[in-house]
């Protein structure tokens, strides 16, 4: 059943927002105070130097702490201890804006879509390299060719908890987002694309991703495993 509107019709009160975090005290002061008001934040501290849980917790944030690296463990520690019925997972680094959440909530809440994501649009050159824009239009054609209507493989979702969890994604690193995914697809989810800002991330911080050729390649060797042992929607 659809879950009920607040009177501003923004989005459903409370939402709990999954950030991994790895380093990114720089940004969380500006990411956390920008979300919207009933959106709560769990901060999954992926074993950071720099101060990154206390910084959180001074800004309200619950912190959460996974010593597995790797984003697909941060991210699944954030889901096992979320206790909303829809959940955010959105990256700490300030590359997305928060207030961009209700537009992917509603679709969920609503019953339009059982998973949303964010498709990036930068705001300036430079701000999606070119060597990682290549590689996530290569995995997203892929996908396509297999009848998932998506663009992008964004950090930036929303979903149900429960049904999140039971999908059963194994990936722990950068390959997550790709098997949740091709799980969703092929349960037959409904999946919904919006576009949202990518700006640059907050000054000192960086991309464990796209921020550097090494990155993107680590990536592309964990999707590539995610495609072996999963394969795509048929």
């Amino acid at each position: 059943m659809p879950l009920q509107f607040d009177h501003d019709d923004a989005a459903p009160i409370p939402v709990d927002v999954v950030l991994p975090c790895l380093d990114e005290a720089a940004a969380l002061p500006l990411v956390l105070t920008a979300l919207p008001p009933g959106y709560r934040p769990i901060v999954v501290d992926n074993g950071s130097r720099d101060g990154s849980p206390e910084v959180a917790a001074r800004h309200g944030a619950r912190v959460v702490h996974e010593p597995v690296r790797g984003y697909g463990a941060a991210v699944h520690a954030g889901l096992a201890a979320a206790e909303t019925e829809l959940v955010c997972v959105l990256d700490a680094d300030g590359s997305f804006d928060p207030t961009e959440l209700p537009a992917l909530v509603a679709l969920v809440a609503t019953g339009a879509a059982d998973l949303a994501v964010g498709r990036r649009r930068p705001v300036a050159a430079g701000v999606w390299p070119w060597h990682a824009r290549a590689g996530t239009a290569l995995v997203a054609a892929l996908l396509r060719r297999q009848g998932v209507p998506l663009r992008d493989l964004s950090p930036i979702r929303v979903g149900r908890r429960e049904a999140l969890l039971a999908l059963g994604v194994t990936d722990r690193a950068f390959g997550y987002p790709l098997e949740l995914l091709i799980r969703a697809a092929a349960a037959g989810w409904r999946l919904r694309e919006l576009d949202v800002t990518y700006s640059p991330r907050a000054a000192g911080t960086r991309s464990k991703v796209s921020g550097s050729v090494r990155g993107t390649l680590r990536a592309t060797r964990d999707f590539a495993a995610v495609l072996r042992t999963v394969g795509v929607p048929r």
